[in-house]
């Protein structure tokens, strides 16, 4: 795929094949991704690749300390909830999503079941943990050259036949991430990105997020036309 196609075909994947993923192949990814830009070239990111047992022992303890009421202990935290627009986009892509999995507003089960899921990660077989050096924690910079490195991973991914989802449910309790993947104090835990082998006959997979247009979202000044 060129690199029109990739960006404008990419889709967040929430249902994975049961199938493994070649670690010379995220090897290859994370090569690809991180040629993303970054400040000064500090390049502040760090990636934590889990699969197997550990992965299942860390979707086990999300989901165990997560419905016991564990307070989240995400360490890049989330802030304030959305309002106004934002809420409004929020509602609109939940909507998507509960629609192609038949998920009506008044089915608590399967609403729960959905929450679940991204406790667990959406079952992918392989969770990348992004982490930045501690040394730099207050800079809004790490975490924005961190987001950056993580587009161009889910793009690289894409262009390779395999799918991902951002998903910081996944890490929501941080002390059993940093305890199963060997993560040390001198990192900040910002988010994950699950991937795998996409799911065609997972009917969230289809969902294509609409996006504001170039119009609502740019202002050009100093231009002649």
């Amino acid at each position: 795929m060129d690199f029109d196609e990739v960006v404008q075909r990419r889709r967040s994947i929430r249902g994975y094949l049961k199938k493994p993923v070649p670690k010379a192949l995220i090897r290859e990814i994370l090569e690809l991704a991180m040629r993303a830009p970054t400040s000064l070239n500090t390049q502040p990111w760090n990636f934590y690749v889990v699969a197997g047992e550990v992965l299942d022992r860390i979707r086990a303890g999300n989901v165990e300390r997560n419905l016991a009421g564990v307070p989240d202990s995400r360490e890049f935290r989330m802030g304030p909830g959305y309002e106004g627009v934002h809420r409004e986009r929020q509602i609109e892509i939940a909507k998507q999503l509960f629609g192609a999995m038949g998920i009506a507003r008044e089915d608590k089960e399967k609403r729960h079941d959905w929450v679940l899921r991204g406790f667990r990660q959406f079952d992918a077989p392989v969770s990348i943990v992004v982490t930045y050096d501690k040394s730099i924690q207050g800079s809004d910079i790490a975490p924005f050259d961190c987001g950056g490195v993580v587009n161009c991973l889910v793009n690289a991914a894409w262009s390779r036949g395999l799918g991902c989802v951002i998903n910081s449910q996944g890490i929501m309790q941080s002390p059993v991430v940093r305890e199963q993947a060997g993560i040390p104090d001198d990192q900040v835990i910002q988010t994950c990105v699950a991937m795998g082998w996409p799911d065609e006959t997972f009917p969230a997979n289809a969902v294509v997020s609409k996006r504001k247009s170039v119009a609502d979202a740019a202002v050009f000044v100093g231009f002649e036309d």
